[in-house]
């Protein structure tokens, strides 16, 4: 590692504090990804760092022990930094020690290899990152074949995005285009497309989650817009009891990818199934 770098107005610390704001990733095309957790699955994923800050005092002796592992396996170089500026490059209250740069990854629809039983998730116009990275979450435990933001309102890899899906953003294919692209790209495809509206006839639980096939969320403010309201667009609810009329989005994907899971490890159908 090199020589501690002790001040925050070194410039290399102040381009990554600058990381922070969506305006300086845009400028740069890079990201910032804070913890020891995510930024080694990162590097595992390929991520190549351009800058890695690591402050040795935070650090347990196992976890200096699996990055130096995983430095050495990607032929990575850190630079060791004071708690003072360890403190301004972190987010929040992130106390492992370990904060990472690297450039943008690649979010493109083309990039995206679809399996024969791949279950897309498509997110619309989704605002909070913490959502997004939540889903993402859900997404790598339930085996979804990737994540299709459309309209994105917020930047796909903002560091609350790569926090909440516990690095999983970096494994999990991803992809962010105009909703009537994503619509042409799944039909391309032969996706079976499922959207969530509040006041959709049919459950969640008559629909057969086989073979390849989609389901569309949307923002809890705003819902689906009508470009989810085409005649081969099947519109699915979630049956809501109380007087609650929506479930925060996250929870939505979670309930759509454990029935998609729990139908294709039984390796049935639920009865008189749509499809």
């Amino acid at each position: 590692m090199e020589t501690t770098i002790h001040s925050v107005r070194n410039p290399r610390v102040k381009l990554a504090i600058r990381l922070r704001d969506r305006r300086g990733r845009r400028q740069q095309h890079r990201i910032i990804v804070d913890g020891l957790r995510e930024t080694t699955r990162a590097i595992q994923a390929g991520v190549r760092p351009i800058e890695l800050f690591v402050c040795p005092p935070l650090l347990t002796e196992s976890d200096q022990t699996e990055l130096e592992n995983s430095l050495n396996a990607a032929g990575v170089h850190a630079a060791t930094v004071s708690r003072e500026v360890f403190d301004k490059l972190a987010f929040g209250d992130r106390s492992d020690g370990v904060v990472m740069v690297a450039a943008e990854p690649r979010a493109q629809l083309t990039d995206i290899s679809l399996p024969a039983d791949g279950l897309v998730l498509v997110l619309e116009s989704l605002e909070k990152p913490g959502n997004l990275g939540a889903i993402v979450r859900t997404a790598d435990a339930a085996g979804a074949a990737c994540v299709i933001v459309a309209d994105a309102a917020t930047d796909l890899f903002n560091p609350n995005a790569i926090r909440a899906s516990a690095g999983a953003i970096f494994r999990v294919p991803l992809a962010a285009a105009a909703a009537q692209d994503v619509r042409d790209w799944l039909q391309a495809h032969q996706v079976t497309t499922y959207a969530a509206h509040v006041d959709a006839a049919i459950p969640y639980t008559a629909i057969t989650f086989r073979g390849r096939c989609a389901v569309i969320l949307g923002s809890e403010s705003s819902g689906l817009s009508e470009e989810w309201r085409a005649p081969s667009v099947v519109s699915v609810a979630i049956p809501m009891l109380g007087i609650a009329d929506s479930l925060n989005v996250s929870v939505a994907a979670a309930v759509f990818c454990y029935e998609a899971l729990r139908q294709r490890q039984a390796g049935i159908s639920p009865p008189h199934g749509i499809r």
